[in-house]
């Protein structure tokens, strides 16, 4: 039989529709990707075409040239010049655009997948990732930092070549908001944060942990929203990825790289986002909150009902989902 669970950090409810799931495997890409060069002419973040990208911001440099390399958004969902106002005319609410809009291309090869990245290749990425978002709250204009990953046209990257990003935005987004309101209540009734209290529960259980490092825990939620949809959480109880520290950078790269290995290894190379779910810096030691990176593969679609109730339909039973990616070599 179906069972609805209910996700306490986004507050929404999951139809785990065991009568309609797959197995495991069924989930796995079933086309087969184009060849694609180390180079490409045409592309901005190949080496060599560094005058179509200008206005670097910071790069980590290798022997032969760059490892990583940060510019601003060419195609900017904010503006970078400008002031911030906001504006109340009756029910219409109005916040102009400014903020910030940067790339992070994570390697020099056009046709590197992420998943195959050297550990030490990952790290960089994962510092650069620690500099630019403090470097993104000092600008007055910021509310929220969001650092993301598109990978795969099914989830929305418009370059093949590997690259994340980081958007800092004059508001804060309701859907944050709202998971922070819904962690505060939380604090509330129970004293503990939730975030602490569910990973505590995990290792428990221990049936939907896909790897466990020293200072991280990687799992599929028990209310996951959608097939292998996986969670990275840092035992140290902090509410701002910019508290992270040397060590757990070093293994939050070990934890990003084993996830996305066993992905691309195990469900053929899917499309997934990936985002750093955080607070400001200056909120680092809130005791309700907690930072975590969310994983989601697009091996499924919305469709109607998702839309009409804003409730998930996961065809993936958790449990089986986790099992067969610890599994997957």
């Amino acid at each position: 039989m179906s069972e609805l669970r209910l996700n306490l950090i986004t507050r929404e409810w999951v139809v785990i529709a065991t009568e309609r799931a797959k197995r495991p495997e069924d989930f796995k890409t079933p086309v087969s990707r184009k060849a694609v060069p180390p180079y490409l002419e045409t592309c901005p973040f190949c080496p060599g075409n560094e005058a179509k990208t200008p206005g670097e911001l910071i790069r980590i440099g290798g022997e032969n040239g760059w490892k990583v390399r940060v510019v601003p958004n060419k195609f900017s969902a904010v503006s970078i010049s400008g002031t911030k106002e906001r504006k109340n005319d009756g029910i219409r609410r109005t916040v102009s655009g400014v903020g910030v809009h940067e790339v992070i291309v994570e390697t020099p090869l056009h046709n590197m997948n992420p998943a195959l990245l050297s550990l030490e290749q990952i790290e960089n990425i994962v510092k650069i990732y620690k500099n630019r978002f403090l470097e993104a709250y000092l600008d007055p204009r910021v509310e929220h930092v969001i650092i993301f990953k598109n990978h795969g046209e099914g989830a929305g990257t418009s370059l093949e070549h590997p690259h994340s990003q980081l958007i800092g935005t004059p508001i804060t987004p309701i859907q944050f908001r709202d998971r922070l309101e819904a962690a505060a209540h939380f604090f509330d009734d129970t004293g503990e944060c939730l975030m602490c209290m569910l990973a505590k529960k995990e290792r428990e259980e221990g049936v939907r942990i896909v790897i466990e490092t020293e200072h991280f825990l990687t799992f599929v939620p028990y209310a996951a929203l959608s097939p292998f949809h996986t969670w990275i959480f840092p035992k140290r109880h902090s509410a701002s990825y910019g508290d992270i520290a040397d060590a757990e950078i070093k293994d939050l790269a070990l934890s990003l790289k084993g996830i996305l290995s066993k992905l691309y290894h195990g469900l053929a190379n899917p499309d997934y986002n990936f985002v750093i779910r955080s607070n400001k810096p200056k909120d680092c030691d809130m005791e309700y909150f907690h930072w975590y990176v969310s994983i989601i593969p697009r091996v499924s679609k919305a469709a109607g009902f998702e839309l009409g109730s804003g409730m998930y339909v996961n065809t993936g039973l958790p449990e089986e989902s986790a099992e067969f990616l610890r599994k997957a070599k």
